[in-house]
Order: structure tokens, then sequence, then C-alpha cells
């Protein structure tokens, strides 16, 4: 049987001994497909990271010289995790953490950038419209400028047409996977690009 990703009793549990761990590629990586993307913007952006979980993306974004950062997960360990990992590479904590459930997104602050690293994934496994909330709320919480970047084991992650009315979406990236054997199929992650698409664009939600 599946993993119950969607339930909050899951990630409590393994998040009681998981430290660290990075959803289908390394932050390093990650932040290679990013790079293109972040490298014009001031290093006083916000940026939304969603669903951070035990990843060490936030360390990244940092050493980046972004620390206008939330870190937002719904399990409060999670948050624990993330505050030690930073803690134990800078000396202090000076990225933010909020607990919040990434489908019912309601944050006062708009962010430049919204980033998540297999979050949607997780939260695909829910109930059917969980990916729509989840995207109707990120576009709440972006400038009407900025975008959102996510990366996904899915190659039809948002088909959805209630988020193609909201946002521009475009494969940036297909992320390789590794290989027992040579002779192994191809198989890839692949990394969106979501920006907003501009009012007079969008029909009625």
């Amino acid at each position: 049987m599946p993993a119950n990703f969607e339930k909050q009793s899951y990630w409590r549990e393994r998040f009681a001994s998981e430290t660290s761990f990075e959803w289908l590629a390394s932050s390093a990586a990650f932040m290679d497909v990013l790079a293109p993307y972040l490298q014009h913007l001031a290093n006083s952006a916000r940026i939304l990271h969603l669903g951070s979980g035990t990843s060490d993306l936030h360390i990244h974004l940092r050493q980046h010289g972004f620390l206008d950062v939330t870190n937002i997960d719904y399990e409060p360990l999670a948050l624990e995790r993330g505050q030690h990992l930073e803690r134990n590479q800078f000396g202090d904590v000076r990225t933010k953490y909020f607990v919040g459930d990434a489908t019912r997104l309601e944050l006062e602050e708009r962010y430049h950038v919204a980033i998540d690293k297999s979050t949607a994934d997780a939260i695909a496994c829910g109930v059917d419209d969980a990916v729509v909330s989840m995207a109707k709320g990120v576009r709440r919480c972006l400038e009407d400028n900025g975008f959102w970047v996510c990366l996904s084991y899915s190659p039809s992650r948002f088909e959805n047409e209630h988020v193609k009315r909201i946002f521009e979406i475009e494969v940036i990236s297909k992320v390789p996977t590794s290989k027992t054997r040579p002779t192994d199929p191809d198989i890839f992650h692949y990394c969106y690009l979501l920006r907003p698409k501009r009012q007079t664009q969008q029909s009625s939600r």
C-alpha cells in the first residue's frame, strides 16, 4: 500500500526519527535548476518554501544570500528539524518557520518566489482537488510578477484545467534519475515553472 503522504500523522511519525531527507533530487542539484531564475532577484526577495520537511533547501538558499525565506510545513517537528539544520550550519536562525497547510494557504505577506520539492506530489495523494487548492493558495501568496517552481515525479502534475486557468505552466528541466544498470530505462523528474496569468487572461475560477 502507498504511504499516507497526505496525512499529518504519517509525517509526525516519520519526523520523530528522520532528521534529513531529500525528495527526488539533492538541494544542490535543484539549486542548479533554480539558479537562472534566482540570479536576477535581490537578496531581499521573499521566498516561500512549501513543505520544507527535513530538506536542507533553506540552507542552500541562505548560502546564496537569501534570508527572507519562509519555511512552511504542517508538522511542527519538521520545522524543528529545519531550525536545527540552520543553527548547525550558521550558528543562528535567520529564515522563518511557519506551521501551515499548503492546501489552505492564507498568509499576510506576498512572495516573489514559491518553491516546492515534491510537496505537490504528496498533496496529490489526498482528495481530488487538493493540488487545485494548493495552486489557488500559492497564487494568492505570490506577487503578480512572481513565480512558483515545483519539482515533481509526474509528467502531468498540473494538467488540471483549474490550475491552467491561473498559471502559465512550462517544464524547465527534466532531471534524470540515477540508474542501477546502464540498460535501465531513462526516467526523469520534472521541474515546473508556473507564472501567474494576468487577471485579464483568467476566466472565472
